[in-house]
């Protein structure tokens, strides 16, 4: 079987997450701080605070900018539950806009019209698939509202928008360090900002409501990374260049081989430099075409089946997201990690094409 993920990793974390056992300092510590550091200067950002995960990061960082009960955040519709948990958790009500359905990212010109009618007091922008969202756009909007604006990355590590990274643009920005990321720590998440006050307010908000002084000011969590988790993302970060290069080349060698099927596939505008956490197509009948893939022994993905609103949890908010619904029911991840082979991916295109000509 072709797996949809297989996180790539060998001596190099072995090393460093032998030389933390070795010492004895498991816990938040120096490992850390290096490792928020160097991600922090790899996206370009002065600050970086590492949490237990990508939802604790978002959780943190909206605390950390002050949005609570009773606020309100602009976001998609069609992300991981995840992103609309953080803000429920914060004490906020998300307010959903639809996508644009050739980038599966949020529509700034959607977003104003939403923004400006639910008078929102923040924006989480998601960058789906490893594809930057709309950021021109999307930072116009929270300047021209006066609104703190917020960057989910989870899934876009080292993309970038016009020559910057993501994570550069918001008020504060978010990474999730799951097994199945770009590179990972087996768990783990980051807070990036230029801003000092809030990444004070993070890292009290991540280790108990915490000061200096060792008293407790404020009333946190314990979001806290550990050392463990820091020395695989501190091998994984040096290795990043190399799996991304690595995602753009298959997904290329995807595009190349499915260019003559009936699929609609992934778009790259000339701006963006897409990371490719999925390579997602869009197809009418996806249940028939998982089928016929995994008769031929080869994984694939459905992110999302069913938009953010659709769930129980979250019925009882207002929504207009067609595009959102529309790729809810037509998306299918096909597998693009750095583990795959050219061979696998000839594999998956002739299988495909068989299928879909």
């Amino acid at each position: 079987m072709i797996p949809i993920a297989n996180p790539v990793l060998g001596e190099r974390e072995i090393e460093r997450v032998s030389a933390v056992i070795e010492s004895g300092m498991l816990a938040d510590g120096g490992e850390v701080r290096a490792f928020e550091q160097e991600f922090a200067d790899y996206c370009g950002v002065e600050h970086g605070v590492a949490t237990s995960n990508g939802t604790t990061a978002l959780h943190a960082a909206l605390e950390a900018l002050e949005i609570g009960d009773g606020d309100r955040v602009l976001t998609t519709p069609f992300s991981f539950v995840a992103t609309a948990n953080a803000i429920r958790h914060a004490g906020a009500k998300p307010v959903f806009a639809d996508i644009d359905p050739a980038t599966y990212n949020l529509d700034p010109t959607v977003a104003r019209e939403a923004a400006t009618k639910a008078d929102v007091d923040a924006i989480l922008v998601v960058h789906l698939y490893g594809l930057p969202a709309e950021m021109g756009g999307l930072t116009d909007l929270a300047d021209d509202l006066g609104v703190p604006l917020v960057e989910d990355c989870a899934q876009a590590h080292g993309a970038t928008y016009r020559g910057d990274h993501v994570g550069s643009f918001g008020d504060a920005a978010c990474f999730s360090f799951y097994p199945t990321k770009n590179m990972t720590t087996g768990e783990g998440g980051m807070i990036l900002t230029d801003r000092p006050e809030v990444a004070d307010r993070a890292e009290r908000y991540v280790d108990h409501g915490r000061t200096d002084d060792g008293t407790h000011a404020t009333v946190g969590h314990n979001f806290r990374m550990t050392n463990l988790a820091a020395a695989i993302g501190r091998a994984q970060l040096e290795r990043l260049p190399v799996f991304l290069e690595r995602r753009r080349e298959n997904a290329a060698r995807l595009t190349d081989g499915l260019s003559g099927t009936s699929l609609s596939l992934p778009t790259e505008p000339g701006y963006t430099r897409h990371t490719y956490h999925q390579y997602t197509v869009r197809v009418p009948d996806r249940r028939a075409l998982r089928d016929h893939l995994a008769a031929h022994d080869i994984g694939s993905g459905v992110y999302y089946s069913d938009c953010i609103h659709d769930e129980p949890a979250y019925n009882d908010v207002t929504h207009d997201a067609p595009e959102a619904e529309q790729a809810a029911a037509e998306g299918l991840s096909l597998p693009v990690h750095p583990n795959i082979s050219a061979d696998d991916i000839d594999h998956i295109t002739e299988v495909i094409t068989d299928y879909a000509a």
